[in-house]
């Protein structure tokens, strides 16, 4: 399917058959034709990875709307001045306040998943990085759902998640926050599938995260919950994953409809990693 979308671009495989990186092309500079070649290849294959490239915020966000709308953040603390839907992931501190958000995006997760429509597409931009650690993990939730027997696949289809962003808060590693009421208004628990079935072609990805899930429907309490935690532990297997190195001037994008992703930690008193993140939104899962 990739041959067939992208007739003119060099790319390879991410990990197997998961994700494209598509070589040879400066995207400030791409023709139409390019640029609609590597939006194809991130519905077709999961993850996109674009290297050494230069990018001013108006390229970032004239890039992200070739996929679709770009999404808010709903922290707007660390936006960049005059571009609100650029989010800054880093550790520096300017005048004794920090620049962005750090250790944002540890632990096995989906963006947005406790929104009634999740974002589409999470991006990351590389400005500065870390010599060692930092890592972004991608798991193939597509892969691992083929790899659960028809039993399996059958127990698990009809099961459902509920996802609230004030627990998520509540109970963050890095810093809980309880909600005020005018957040907790706008953001209220929903209900996804734990099986999500891909708009661009119909494949199925498994579909946990970690987080924001407070119970599954269907198999409630303490048993769901460590069923959940046993199909996130198989669907992270480095048979699924693929490990991200940052440089400098990668571009790397994810679809959060059929995979998860994490970040790792790094040593922040010997480093700085400085990240710009967008997003674009999504549909409802089903």
């Amino acid at each position: 399917m990739l041959a067939e979308a992208l007739p003119a671009l060099a790319k390879r495989p991410l990990k197997d058959a998961f994700g494209a990186e598509i070589l040879g092309i400066d995207l400030p500079t791409a023709t139409d034709a390019e640029l609609d070649g590597v939006v194809a290849a991130f519905h077709a294959h999961g993850a996109v990875l674009v290297r050494d490239q230069t990018m001013t915020p108006d390229d970032l966000m004239a890039f992200i709307g070739r996929f679709g709308e770009p999404e808010d953040h709903t922290q707007t603390r660390f936006t960049l001045p005059g571009y609100p839907k650029i989010f800054i992931l880093s550790n520096r501190v300017v005048d004794g306040q920090p620049i962005g958000a750090h250790n944002d995006g540890v632990g096995w997760h989906t963006d947005y998943s406790y929104k009634p429509q999740p974002v589409m597409l999470t991006m990351l931009y590389c400005v500065e990085a870390p010599d060692e650690g930092s890592d972004t993990l991608l798991a193939d939730g597509c892969a691992a759902w083929e790899a659960l027997s028809p039993e399996k696949q059958a127990q698990l289809l009809p099961l459902r998640l509920h996802h609230s962003y004030k627990h998520f808060m509540a109970t963050r590693a890095f810093g809980a926050q309880i909600l005020s009421p005018e957040m907790e208004a706008a953001n209220p628990d929903v209900e996804h599938p734990l099986i999500r079935t891909h708009p661009a072609d119909g494949r199925k990805a498994l579909w946990p995260s970690t987080g924001t899930v407070t119970e599954v429907i269907g198999k409630p309490g303490p048993e769901g919950l460590a069923m959940l935690d046993e199909l996130v532990e198989f669907m992270t297997q480095d048979r699924f994953v693929h490990r991200h190195k940052w440089r400098v001037g990668d571009i790397l994008m994810w679809d959060n409809r059929c995979t998860l992703h994490t970040g790792t930690l790094y040593d922040d008193q010997k480093y700085f990693r400085t990240m710009h993140r967008l997003w674009v939104k999504g549909d409802k899962p089903f």
